[in-house]
């Protein structure tokens, strides 16, 4: 039995630092069967049962997988439901406005986005460049010991480090809506398509909201790469991501991890977000959100998602901090009354940066769709400020043209 559990860990134990592997909680054993679809769950003795239609039950991939390791520290925060099975933010820091307060403030409050309408002036202040990949294919993966990360707007990313390829949140259309007549309109294009990406092993979905899980994306990033492209998703989204053709995918809990077939030496790990889910006028936090840490031999990545300032970043910080790069959310927060608990602000945004111990981050989330209240450029001119009013060389938190690059080397920065 021994030797059958060793070879099923594929080496986790050796590579997350050994010591006894406990079930999450203390409440179940969970082992994922390398020749089968779904993650078992095998409640303990004595342990209450999932509430009926809980996804975890649905969890897995088609694809082999990897032992899960729920070594957790008893500080962390873990994911909650109430009683009707929904997620649940557990922050004092969540308060999220009525209706009729959303409704209020923004028909009162002053919208002060302003973004032109006159493509000159937009292609001046937020030019879109044709990325690297596009320019020199043979060098998609070639950064060493580096990282390298490419920004195609909004909270679409393109990473690459220890021999892998991800992609976040993947955005590549027009609106952030399920009609493509209606919803909000992207200002600046992305600067690729999606057939022009490079190889990509990895996708991470941080939730469910339209602007950061667009169904013609992934359907087209599923044409195009078929089920060698591993997604990772929170908990709950499994059928979904299944619906749309995809069939190598994980669903997370937060701090659970999994790792993409023939690169084990990578983990991923879903971790907290502040934040919640809505597709459909029923599905309210039915599935759960997160953010996103990479844990590579040479580097760490953290996506922050689309998230709330809360105490989790600074759990994430001492738990896998330092990071080579963090992608942080800094548009989209004003009114505060309503985008408080959901969106952080620049100021906020330092702060994650700093709680997760981020030697360099990239601001996200800001200079595509107009989403809120604040100028569009305004986002940007606040962060280098909080940077600057927390004595912070406002350089470790830097941003990015559509289509450009950033290679963090062992010895300097290069931007592409």
């Amino acid at each position: 039995m021994e030797e059958e559990e060793q070879r099923k860990g594929g080496g986790a134990e050796e590579r997350r630092g050994g010591g006894a592997e406990e079930s999450r909680g203390g409440e179940e054993e969970r082992l994922i069967d390398p020749e089968a679809v779904q993650l078992v769950v095998r409640p303990k003795a004595g342990s209450p049962s999932s509430p009926p239609g809980d996804p975890r039950h649905h969890s897995g991939s088609s694809r082999k997988s990897f032992r899960l390791d729920y070594r957790l520290e008893e500080d962390v925060t873990r994911s909650q439901r109430d009683a009707g099975g929904r997620f649940i933010n557990p922050w004092s820091t969540w308060s999220f406005p009525s209706y009729a307060t959303m409704i209020r403030l923004f028909l009162t409050e002053k919208n002060h986005s302003n973004v032109p309408s006159s493509k000159e002036v937009l292609d001046k202040e937020l030019p879109v460049l044709e990325p690297f990949f596009l320019r020199s294919p043979e060098s998609v993966g070639a950064v060493g010991p580096g990282l390298r990360v490419t920004w195609l707007g909004h909270a679409t990313v393109l990473v690459e480090m220890d021999g892998l390829v991800i992609l976040t949140d993947p955005m590549f259309s027009q609106r952030a809506s399920p009609l493509q007549m209606l919803g909000p309109k992207r200002y600046r294009g992305p600067p690729c398509s999606v057939e022009q990406l490079p190889r990509v092993d990895a996708v991470l979905i941080s939730h469910t909201h339209y602007d950061h899980l667009d169904a013609a994306s992934v359907a087209a990033l599923n044409r195009r790469f078929g089920p060698e492209l591993r997604w990772l998703v929170p908990l709950g989204l499994l059928d979904w991501m299944q619906s749309c053709g995809c069939v190598n995918v994980i669903q997370l809990d937060w701090w659970e991890e999994n790792c993409v077939p023939g690169h084990d030496d990578v983990t991923f790990v879903c971790t907290p977000a502040q934040h919640w889910c809505k597709r459909t006028p029923l599905d309210d936090n039915r599935t759960l959100w997160g953010s996103w840490t990479v844990l590579g031999p040479s580097n760490r990545f953290f996506f922050a998602g689309d998230t709330g300032y809360c105490s989790s970043f600074q759990e994430i910080g001492r738990r896998f901090g330092p990071f080579d790069l963090a992608a942080i959310p800094i548009g989209a927060y004003l009114p505060r009354g309503i985008m408080r608990s959901q969106h952080v602000d620049p100021e906020e945004a330092v702060k994650i940066h700093i709680d997760v111990q981020a030697k360099h981050s990239l601001a996200i989330h800001w200079g595509t769709f107009a989403l809120a209240y604040e100028y569009y450029l305004e986002p940007p001119v606040k962060m280098r400020e909080a940077m600057e009013q927390q004595g912070r060389d406002p350089e470790e938190f830097f941003t990015l043209n559509h289509g450009e690059s950033r290679l963090l080397a062992a010895t300097q920065d290069v931007f592409d």
